[in-house]
This record gives C-alpha cells, structure tokens and sequence, in this order.
C-alpha cells in the first residue's frame, strides 16, 4: 500500500522531510478494524514527531492521526463494527498513522462516522474534538449539561483545530460564558461563528481585555498555545480555587505563583488512553459516538477551514508547513489518493 511518513527527525527545509513508501497492509489484532482511509487532517503532533521524535527502528514510521474512512477488516474479538461501516478516529502515537491507504485501529477509540457529514468534514473532528471533551470534561471537571452557572472559561487560541470545537462544546454542553482569544479579522470571524461569546485579543493583556468585558475572574482557562508567554496573565486572571487546563509543551513553566490562590493545574494530552490502554480507554470511543450525534443533531459543526487536496507528498508537506507558521484556522484535511 501507498504511505507516507518519516525516517529522520528533519525540518521541513531538509531533504526527504517527509517521504512516500511502498509498505504492507496491515493485518487485524484482535480488537482493531483495517480501516480503507478516505480522508485525514493535520494536527501538531503530525510535525512535532517529523522535527523531534526518531522511528523507533530503521523503519519509515507513518504518520497521521486523524482519518474517515471504511472498515474492510475485522479482528477476531471486534463486535461493534463490520464491514462497510464508514468510521472516523484519532488512533495512536505509538502506531503506525492514517496517511497511508489502510490502518489498522483498536475498535475501543473509533466511532461512527456522522451521517451528515461527508469524508472531509469527518476527518477534520477526531483529535480535536476527543482533546477539547476530555480537558473540558475529564480535566477541568466543568458539570455537563448544567446550564445554570455564571462561570466564565477563558480559550486561550480559540481559533486553532482544538479550540474551534472546545468553544461548541462549550457552548452546547454547558452553561459557561465562553470568552476566546484571537487577533487577526478573520480568526476573529472564525471564533465568532463557532459560538464564542465574546472574542479578545491575546496580543494585548488578558486581565485587561477581560475588565473590558466586565469580568475581573474566570474560573477555567483552556490555554491551548503559547502558555509560557501568558503565564502571569493566566494567573492574574483565575479566580481562587480555579483550574488551568494546557495541551502545548512550555519549556518551562512555574506553577509556584500558582499556590496562593489554591489554583490546579491539569495536563491533557489526548494520546495518553491509547498508549497506555488504560481500562477506560473506550470512552475515546464513546466521545466520539457522542460528537457524532451532536453533529448529526445540528449541534455541532465541522471545524474543516483548508481542504488541501488528495492525500500526496506535496499536499502533506504544504499542509505541515500551514500548521508549523502558526497561521492556520481550524483544521486542514486532505481527501482521497
């Protein structure tokens, strides 16, 4: 089968960045579905391990972490999906990835596909949108479906893949106000039209653009970029006995400041159910059904911004070099072979 992937950690300047092979379609374990790929998104981790993480053999290691696409392969101990069955997923950092025309994926952290939307608009939800519940619901612990609270969350990158969702869920799950951070017109527009309440500008002082607002403390920050740089803001803004939640990688980051207002700090990283297979890795499996629904009820809408053609070496390295400038918006999908 036609793949693609890396052999080296490389920048996109070097050489063979990122490569095309000829591998073996993978063969069923007994809980994982070989998926036919018909669509995949770019997400950060896809350029975080070409620039940093080396193959763990002298083996190309395929990348891609999101995809849609159709079963044509069951394990021995699968039971909830056949074949035929159009299915959408984030896999595992610790397998191989989507950007190849098969995969094999644990049936535990795949769903249904939502019927209302087409490959490409299917593809651009997986990662996202299991990163956004789990901060949302597993880290931050925001009660779901409670719509009487006058809490405030404040997303800091409102208008990346993972904030576009986390403001829908936000909005539709819970009864938080939903302040996002963006700087650029059509960021802005773009958090706008996925429900925020109010948009402000990070480049300025979040507790200023805050009191703007009226609102002098939050109770959640969703901090999804640049949490290094914001730091001091985030903690100037939090209300005592509030919660940070983060996805980036801060070189360094001091939570001492953060003690004398009782403040938690959480992690979420969305691979860590899969790689670890924890007992309860199928609820990345139940997210997902449930985003389905959502979607399917009218709830929820794709984040897809860039559709960047078929699934080629060229297209997957002009999607990596979008995702590395740091000026895409929602997700960037690439669709068919």
């Amino acid at each position: 089968m036609k793949a693609f992937g890396h052999s080296r950690a490389s920048s996109l300047t070097d050489d063979n960045a990122l490569i095309e092979i000829q591998a073996p379609t993978p063969e069923p374990q007994p809980h994982d579905v070989i998926v036919e790929i018909a669509a995949v998104s770019i997400n950060p981790v896809d350029t975080k391990l070409r620039q940093s993480a080396l193959p763990t053999s002298d083996a190309v290691r395929i990348l891609g972490y999101d995809a849609c696409g159709t079963v044509v392969a069951t394990g021995g101990n699968v039971s909830k999906f056949r074949s035929g069955d159009r299915v959408f997923y984030a896999g595992s950092a610790i397998r191989p990835g989507s950007n190849a025309e098969y995969q094999a994926v644990d049936e535990r952290i795949i769903a249904h596909a939502p019927k209302t939307l087409n490959v490409s608009e299917a593809a651009a939800l997986p990662l996202t949108a299991i990163t956004a519940w789990e901060l949302l619901f597993d880290r931050l612990r925001v009660p779901l479906n409670n719509q009487f609270t006058d809490d405030t969350i404040l997303i800091i990158g409102g208008a990346g893949g993972v904030g576009s969702i986390l403001i829908q869920l936000a909005r539709r799950l819970t009864g938080l106000r939903v302040v996002a951070t963006a700087s650029r017109p059509e960021t802005i527009a773009w958090c706008e039209k996925m429900g925020a309440h109010h948009i402000i500008d990070h480049t300025r002082p979040l507790s200023q653009e805050l009191k703007r607002l009226g609102i002098p403390h939050v109770r959640y920050v969703a901090s999804l970029t640049q949490t290094a740089q914001h730091r001091d803001e985030i903690l100037q803004v939090l209300a005592p006995q509030g919660a940070l939640a983060l996805i980036d990688d801060p070189g360094s980051f001091d939570i001492m400041p953060f003690k004398r207002k009782s403040l938690s700090v959480h992690w979420e990283f969305m691979f860590t159910r899969p790689i670890f297979e924890t007992p309860d890795m199928s609820a990345q499996g139940h997210i997902l059904s449930q985003v389905a629904s959502l979607v399917d009820a009218g709830l929820i809408q794709t984040t897809l911004y860039h559709l960047n053609g078929a699934i080629t070496l060229q297209n997957l390295l002009k999607a990596h070099a979008l995702q590395e400038s740091g000026k895409s918006i929602g997700k960037t999908v690439l669709t068919g072979f």
